[in-house]
């Protein structure tokens, strides 16, 4: 169904979880900016709760986080989230609503379960949130019985599991030994306990990795009843991340084998009823991401493609990143610097930037043509992007309908490429970003 240019894949590109990316966030953005914007918004709020800690740390993970192995280290990040979640709390404005909390990290169930708790009802409590949908990502090598009912007790809707492969020798390969066994329980428990909606996260390009080991997984993750499955593409970039440097770079699948990888899994999960969302992930006909599709509703943010049309997003802990019509604010990295911050009473707010209303309407054309794949463009924006995009029309990757731009369904794996011809600030920094396949 695809066809491999490997020329039109040569150079990075981002995500576009948000636009402009953090690569263009600067430290002239702050808390000062977050506080504003907060005391000024009164629709609908989303909270994102970033725990920077795991029981086990996999190797090909760039993810903040750390061991959760200092029970005094936990301690003092958690007591700090806490004078953050009232901080926020009190500046934003009294008629905001909190309509969905969804915790990441790290693995949240890195911390213990009533630690957890208390951080829910501590978000409950101060942001007077009334049956918020919750969502919580999780390590099965970590989910112990415990947390059965804590998800239960906290109506936890959606939970998404780190797979990453159910192949023995390939776990061995990335640091993470999780047997089949062990994420069926995990389902299992989950499903018991009352989440309608559960993801696998799954991944391809990992060393020694051929199409037989990635058919496995998505049998087995179709066969435990995965509601959605986001299939990324591994980035091996261990001059940025040390923890990477144990993987063995020498197994590798090339470029070609990875093209031919995603595009095996997007025809597999097709043909078992997922429906496509975006390039890289699917989900089922009844879920509420794949009815986001299906409805035109579908939206990209820092959780990646979400049903999720609150205009705010509140990005609590160190690293999270807050997202407003006209900011983007990212709170500090380094857990040691959170924390003192927060012990001064201040938000941590460190950097970001101040969206341009030339920023918002390239950022929506972005947004449709990963969405939806299709986006209006006026007049200036095609002159400037048309000759850019010759080689993907010469192609039949896209074409132009009228004021509109439309990916076609073999350009589907070239979508983030197509729309990196409508970001300015890509034209000496592509470098910095993984493979768009």
């Amino acid at each position: 169904m695809w066809t491999y240019h490997p020329e039109l894949l040569a150079v990075p590109v981002p995500r576009y979880t948000s636009f402009p990316t953090a690569a263009e966030f600067g430290e002239a953005v702050g808390a000062a900016h977050v506080e504003a914007a907060l005391s000024a918004h009164e629709g609908e709020v989303s909270l994102y709760v970033h725990i920077p800690f795991c029981e086990k740390i996999c190797w090909y993970c760039g993810c903040n986080t750390s061991a959760s192995n200092r029970a005094e280290r936990v301690a003092s990040y958690l007591d700090a989230l806490h004078r953050e979640i009232v901080l926020v709390a009190e500046r934003l404005a009294p008629s905001a609503g909190v309509t969905r909390i969804a915790f990441g990290g790290g693995s949240p169930n890195g911390i213990s379960p009533i630690d957890f708790v208390r951080l829910v009802d501590a978000l409950t409590l101060q942001f007077a949130a009334s049956r918020p949908v919750i969502s919580i990502e999780l390590d099965p090598r970590t989910l112990g019985p415990d947390w059965a009912g804590v998800i239960e007790t906290v109506q936890i809707e959606r939970a998404s599991l780190g797979v990453q492969t159910f192949s023995p020798e390939l776990q061995a390969a990335i640091g993470r030994i999780q047997p089949a066994g062990m994420i069926a329980d995990a389902t299992a428990m989950l499903r018991t306990v009352g989440v309608g909606s559960l993801n696998f996260d799954l991944m391809y390009g990992l060393p020694g990795q051929t199409l037989a080991h990635l058919r496995d997984s998505l049998e087995s993750t179709a066969a435990l009843g995965a509601d959605r499955i986001a299939l990324f593409g591994y980035a091996h970039v261990p001059h940025l991340i040390a923890r990477q440097r144990r993987i063995d770079g020498s197994a590798l699948p090339g470029a070609e084998a990875r093209f031919d990888m995603a595009a095996f899994g997007h025809v597999f999960l097709l043909d078992a009823g997922y429906v496509p969302v975006g390039f890289d992930h699917f989900a089922r006909p009844g879920d509420p991401l794949a009815q986001a599709v299906l409805q035109g509703k579908l939206r990209r943010n820092f959780q990646g493609f979400t049903d999720d049309e609150a205009p705010v997003l509140l990005g609590l802990g160190a690293s999270a990143i807050s997202e407003f019509p006209g900011l983007l604010a990212q709170n500090e990295k380094n857990t040691g610097r959170y924390r003192m911050l927060l012990s001064r009473e201040r938000l941590s707010a460190a950097r970001g930037v101040l969206r341009s209303a030339d920023d918002r309407r390239r950022g929506a054309i972005i947004e449709g043509l990963l969405c939806r794949g299709r986006a209006c463009v006026p007049p200036d924006l095609r002159q400037g992007a048309w000759p850019l995009l010759r080689p993907y029309f010469d192609a039949g990757l896209c074409e132009a309908d009228a004021d509109d731009l439309v990916i076609q369904p073999g350009g589907l794996p070239y979508a983030r490429s197509i729309a990196a011809r409508f970001d300015p600030y890509r034209n000496d920094a592509l470098r910095r970003f993984s493979s768009a396949v």
